[in-house]
């Protein structure tokens, strides 16, 4: 076969010697793109993302207060990492709605008491996020994650563990946890040859240990209690406003999430002994108790009636509930934990910190608990007697009041959100809902910055504070345990008096505030303990 010896020149070879004509426009362009290093590429690329960054900022900032540009990307990670008190007073004071934007999260503040009450009551537009990390750290599946009718069914079956009858039930655990750590408290003193110890850290592990006692009773040991206090502050740790994006390990989110593993695995321990008990007919004696049991119930109401047995000498539960798998118990009973733990710390600690300070407030507690006692320190209360203790109950009302546990309260936004005529949060956007400012507000409360449990006693604020008092929360998404807080704290705080005295030892940082997940004074309250002698 011949060879054919006819060449043929591709345009695409050389598009600038080819026969292929370009217009000079296009000609530029490409020699440009060919003569362009990899570097000028990337920098290319980095200036359009930060524009892009820095104008989407502006844009979803819109007229609210906010810092007028965003560094690039992180914007105020480095700051959020050791949060201040101060800064945070500050956002709430430059208005009503102000912003900030981390990462790829937009943040809206909601600072007055009408625009946060607006965001608690706005259910279609915005649902619970607690803070990124939480998903990772409960479960994305979580039921304080459901939203709509799905969060309104499962609340529903958790109703009856906080009605008067079931808080009765929990209040010999608590005395018991109380008793254990007083004694703890006078060694402490002991040891210490009578110096002041900071003893937000044994207030920090007291809570921990009433709140285990009471949502899983004695299934958990004395050792896995101290454990779970002791690892919690990991978990506290974490829970920072907004985190990087993912989990690196060595971080803190990174051991948080190690020791919230280990919380649930614990808890998943203890269903599984809830349930033999309960199956075998056990009484109750914990919140976990209470949970199986009705679901033990529901299940034999459901095979009476599936089998066509008479139900006639049963009590139908109400709700019906389906089995729960332990896990499922435990990721519940753990959101018990998360919610009680650095709020009930954090109260008790300014509670004695504040008695100490107001020996008038803390001798009126001791006699009225002396006397509802009928002269017996060691006497214990049920319900009736507690809910009599009405000095007691201010005092612990102006304390949540006074000095807020419960700051900010963060929700995601389903969807443009118009939270005033003026501006509307984006979808996707954290709007955080405030409580210090409706506590501090000079209108419904009169000397805001004065600790006055007389404004509860005898006076008014009850009644003209209701719709300031946003530290359970309002709407859809209020705090279950409300009552069962107070009516700890007012145990705790009672037990005390008649047992202990207590000294607190002023440093220049005592009334400062420390924003670990929840307020601390900065130096974690300095005190020296005696037993009381009557």
């Amino acid at each position: 076969m011949g060879t054919n010896g006819t060449t043929f020149t591709s345009p695409l070879a050389s598009l600038k010697y080819g026969p292929v004509s370009l217009p000079p426009q296009i000609e530029f362009v490409v020699d440009a793109i060919a003569n362009t290093s990899i570097w000028a590429v990337l920098v290319t690329v980095l200036a359009v993302l930060v524009a892009y960054d820095q104008v989407s900022y502006i844009v979803n900032k819109g007229s609210i207060a906010g810092p007028a540009w965003k560094m690039p990307f992180i914007g105020p990670f480095l700051q959020s990492m050791n949060p201040k008190f101060e800064e945070y007073h500050a956002k709430w004071l430059s208005g009503p709605l102000s912003c900030v934007s981390v990462f790829h999260k937009f943040v809206v503040i909601a600072s007055t008491r009408d625009v946060a009450r607006k965001v608690f009551n706005s259910p279609a537009y915005v649902k619970p996020c607690v803070v990124d990390v939480a998903h990772k750290l409960l479960g994305a599946d979580n039921w304080v994650f459901l939203d709509g009718k799905a969060h309104v069914e499962f609340r529903k079956g958790l109703n009856h563990l906080f009605t008067r009858k079931a808080l009765e039930l929990y209040l010999p655990r608590q005395e018991e946890v109380y008793k254990k750590y007083f004694r703890q408290f006078l060694e402490i003193t002991k040891d210490a040859g009578g110096k002041p110890v900071p003893f937000m850290p044994q207030f920090r592990e007291l809570m921990c240990a009433v709140s285990c006692r009471t949502f899983v009773g004695h299934y958990m040991t004395d050792e896995a209690i101290k454990k779970i206090a002791d690892d919690y502050y990991l978990i506290t740790a974490a829970l920072e406003l907004v985190n990087f994006p993912i989990i690196v390990p060595y971080t803190r989110a990174w051991y948080g999430k190690k020791a919230a593993d280990m919380v649930l695995a614990e808890f998943t321990r203890c269903a599984a002994k809830s349930r033999a008990c309960m199956l075998a007919g056990g009484e109750v004696s914990s919140i976990m108790d209470a949970w199986v049991e009705q679901m033990v119930q529901s299940a034999r109401w459901r095979e009476a009636e599936a089998e066509g047995r008479s139900t006639d000498g049963m009590q139908k539960p109400n709700p019906l509930l389906r089995d729960f798998t332990d896990y499922e118990i435990a990721q519940t009973v753990f959101t018990f934990l998360f919610a009680s733990q650095d709020a009930t710390s954090s109260a008790a600690t300014w509670l004695f910190q504040i008695m100490a300070q107001r020996p008038d407030v803390l001798d009126r507690v001791r006699e009225e608990n002396l006397k509802v006692r009928n002269g017996d320190i060691h006497a214990a209360l049920n319900l009736d007697q507690l809910e009599s203790l009405t000095y007691t109950r201010a005092v612990v009302r102006e304390l949540l009041r006074y000095r807020p546990p419960v700051l900010m309260t963060p929700y995601l936004a389903k969807k443009p959100f118009p939270i005033t005529p003026e501006y509307t949060a984006p979808k996707g956007s954290m709007v955080i809902a405030t409580t210090y400012m409706a506590l501090r507000d000079p209108d419904v409360y009169e000397n805001p910055d004065e600790f006055d449990p007389e404004r509860y006693y005898t006076g008014d604020a009850e009644v003209k504070g209701a719709k300031n008092f946003l530290v359970f929360g309002t709407g859809a998404h209020y705090c279950l345990g409300q009552h069962y807080a107070q009516y700890n704290l007012a145990l705790f705080v009672g037990k005390a008096s008649l047992l202990l005295d207590w000294k607190h030892h002023p440093t220049p940082l005592s009334e400062e505030i420390k924003v670990f997940a929840t307020i601390f004074p900065m130096d974690d309250c300095p005190l020296t303990f005696e037993e009381r002698k009557w």
